[in-house]
């Protein structure tokens, strides 16, 4: 190799970030392997590539003694005279495979310290086996089966968001970025990106709870008084709620206000049901809600989804009884032993009829009931 193409390996090192040094030490390696295979040679090679001149010489190393484990060599050059027809084929292969391995590792660079955020790309396969997304020119993710939602489906150029879960160090082709569809911070980072307050620190999520494609709910806190941190999430007639619901293809979202409150953040959790009482107890971590007969499927919800995933956000474990129910059990006016009552939450009185019927009066201030029934609160 002449001295203007060791400038120009040299050039090309600098430009892919790529150690030059390592580059022609592999070179070199690669040609004694070639050398010693095309030469036929009994004993090992080795090849000294001048860092300046580019001149190329080859080495024949043959044991003159020593010991098995400590033997010496005499070096006996056996240079070719069309070494440079190798050396290119050669060359072309090393710088080839350093590029491609440089940019592998610029990848990893890049995204390593971005796991937890959010990408947006385009479908460029997707199989029962994996789904690669394109990110940008040179740069695929891949979403596995078990990162996507039970009823989303991927077409050829589909753009979508997704979450990364893990940046690794990838051998071949394979994706060294690893996203998720299903992932509960997804919808965090997709609430960041269409409500301002969110993304500026105002409104906060504080916790979410999903099934993925299904159904999702997520608590909101205010950090400036007199912000509606659930009105800023929904935005004006749905507007913001509506873009998050259709980047997940239409999965349900529940936003609901959070509270330090147990009995108030449990009964905020179970909306759209409307809640009448919740009792907590600390020392079993549960609490019991008191609803409306002709609320208690809603409070359940389908298969149980709406109790569940109330549970999952609040990290309460939650046992539901209707007015009928409550009032049979004897918990519906009196709290019971082993349970802290706290006054209902739409400040409501507790009272119920013994036809089921709640009382509509507004309990009294630091009391579970209204004035006419008052004295319940001594039973």
């Amino acid at each position: 190799m002449s001295s203007e193409l060791m400038e120009a390996l040299k050039q090309l090192a600098r430009e892919k970030n790529i150690d030059e040094f390592e580059m022609l030490d592999r070179l070199e390696h690669t040609l004694a392997q070639t050398y010693r295979k095309t030469l036929d040679l009994e004993n090992e090679a080795r090849v000294e590539i001048d860092r300046d001149t580019g001149r190329i010489r080859v080495f024949e190393l043959v044991p003159v003694g020593g010991t098995e484990e400590e033997p010496v060599f005499e070096e006996r050059d056996i240079t070719p005279s069309d070494i440079s027809r190798f050396a290119a084929l050669a060359a072309k292969q090393v710088i080839t495979q350093a590029i491609r391995e440089a940019e592998r590792e610029q990848i990893f660079q890049e995204y390593a310290d971005r796991i937890g955020d959010s990408i947006t790309g385009t479908v460029q396969q997707s199989d029962s086996r994996y789904t690669l997304i394109k990110i940008r020119e040179g740069v695929e993710a891949l979403l596995p089966p078990t990162e996507q939602p039970p009823n989303e489906r991927y077409d050829h150029n589909m753009r979508l968001k997704a979450l990364i879960i893990d940046v690794r160090k990838s051998s071949g082709n394979e994706p060294s970025i690893v996203v998720s569809r299903t992932h509960p911070n997804l919808l965090k980072r997709l609430f960041e990106l269409e409500v301002p307050e969110i993304y500026d620190g105002i409104v906060e999520i504080k916790s979410v709870a999903r099934e993925p494609g299904i159904r999702s709910k997520v608590a909101v806190a205010s950090r400036e008084p007199g912000l509606d941190p659930v009105g800023a999430c929904v935005g004006p007639k749905g507007s913001r709620v509506r873009m998050v619901v259709a980047e997940l293809k239409g999965e349900r979202i529940d936003v609901i206000p959070w509270s330090d409150d147990p009995a108030t953040f449990v009964g905020n959790a179970l909306s759209p049901a409307k809640v009448s009482t919740v009792l907590i107890d600390e020392d079993t971590h549960t609490a019991t809600v008191i609803v409306p007969d002709d609320q208690l499927s809603l409070a359940i919800g389908k298969e149980g989804q709406n109790a569940r995933l109330a549970a999952k956000l609040t990290g309460w474990r939650i046992d539901i009884k209707s007015m009928s129910q409550a009032l049979e059990s004897g918990i519906a006016v009196s709290a019971g032993s082993g349970h802290a009552a706290g006054e209902p939450i739409d400040g409501r009185c507790a009272h119920v009829s013994n036809e089921g019927i709640r009382c509509r009066n507004q309990a009294l201030p630091g009391s579970r009931f209204c004035r006419i029934h008052a004295g319940e609160d001594m039973s």
